[in-house]
């Protein structure tokens, strides 16, 4: 605002000047008067401007201060703001990296447990693993889990008549059979016809046929699906010599093995498995083969039973016959005898019927005879 004020007092001079110049040029002023006059006009305006320019200073230096002032309590109340700011923040902060730290660490430790209760159970797993590792590597506990294995699928498919343990099935003969199925009929003794089966566990060849197969050696894998094959074949000698004795049982066994991969990779063998059919008599059955063949064996029971009972079926259809016919005659003759009963009734009922008729007409007319009798007296009585 002082420099707007300034600029109007030039220009009012400015203006005061050039009136005065009009005027003294018209009453002839010299040019030395005029040149006195500007120099004291330019003298009081640079004065003035001088002044001025001090005000303008001064001005200058309080808007300055003020500003300085005010520059300083709005940089206090800045940093008064942020320091609250930045104290509400960490207080925030801390309060929720303290919370998320707990929460964190609440999990954690939660995790931790889990995993040592988990390495709990996996050291109980593999103590267990090393149990069971120690049972399968011998050869007679294993042959002990074979037999339970087969004896929880005998005994949840038949009914225990239909099956017995350790059955010597040669005379005269120390050697048993774990299992043998009771079929229908008899041999020629009067006793029971068997289907001997039994378990076999042969594992250590499998085992390294499965390990040369996670190696890739092609060598040991032929080495190993080699010894398998012997393997099968010596159990399947040792069950037809042992146990097969037509007709005290059938001419074929079944040679159970318990672990399904065992099974496949005996039965990827078809030419062994007709060979140990054809020279042996020996049918190879894993855990899931052995319940269809169960399955299959037991509705063959069933026909043969249906077979047995046909006869007796007959004769109790040929005695109701019979006993029906019997039954017809009975029924014709009392029916004769009911039609001879009707008839008498019927003749007994028209006989009696005529002779009651008779009877209560005879005394209707002696009872309107009597009744005309005494109305003709008192008309007499009357006349007398």
């Amino acid at each position: 605002m002082i420099v707007y004020l300034l600029l109007a007092l030039i220009l009012v001079l400015c203006i005061v000047i050039l009136f005065l110049l009009a005027q003294r040029g018209d009453e002839g002023v010299s040019r030395g008067q005029l040149r006195e006059e500007f120099m004291a006009s330019r003298q009081e305006l640079a004065s003035g401007l001088r002044d001025s320019r001090m005000e303008l200073q001064e001005s200058l230096q309080h808007i300055r201060l003020s500003v300085e002032d005010r520059l300083n309590a709005l940089q206090q109340h800045n940093e008064r703001k942020l320091e609250e700011m930045r104290m509400t923040v960490d207080d925030r902060l801390h309060e929720t990296l303290e919370k998320r730290l707990s929460e964190s660490f609440n999990q954690v430790s939660e995790r931790l447990r889990t995993v040592h209760e988990g390495l709990g159970e996996m050291k109980t797993l593999a103590a267990g693993v090393g149990d069971l590792k120690k049972v399968l590597s011998n050869v007679k506990t294993r042959g002990i889990l074979g037999e339970m294995q087969l004896q929880a699928l005998l005994s949840s498919l038949l009914s225990p008549d239909q099956y017995d343990e350790n059955v010597a099935t040669r005379p005269g003969s120390r050697e048993q059979v774990e299992f043998a199925l009771r079929l229908p009929g008899k041999d020629e003794g009067g006793r029971p016809v068997y289907l001997p089966i039994d378990a076999k566990f042969p594992l250590e060849a499998y085992y390294r046929l499965l390990d040369a197969r996670d190696a890739g050696e092609i060598e040991a894998i032929k080495k190993a699906e080699r010894e398998i094959e012997l393997e099968i074949r010596r159990c399947a000698r040792d069950i037809s010599e042992k146990y097969l004795n037509p007709p005290h049982t059938t001419d074929f066994g079944i040679l159970f093995l318990p672990i399904e991969g065992l099974f496949a990779e005996v039965v990827r063998n078809t030419v062994q498995l007709e060979t140990l059919q054809r020279d042996f008599g020996i049918v190879i059955t894993g855990p899931t083969t052995l319940g269809a063949l169960l399955n299959s064996l037991q509705m063959g029971f069933r026909t043969l039973a249906i077979q047995e009972r046909t006869s007796e079926v007959w004769k109790v259809l040929a005695e109701v016959k019979r006993e029906f016919s019997t039954f017809g005659s009975v029924l014709e003759k009392a029916q004769s005898r009911i039609s001879q009963a009707s008839s008498e009734i019927d003749r007994l009922v028209g006989v009696r019927t005529r002779q009651i008729q008779k009877s209560l007409q005879g005394i209707e007319g002696r009872l309107e005879s009597g009744n005309g009798e005494k109305g003709g007296g008192p008309g007499e009585d009357q006349a007398r």
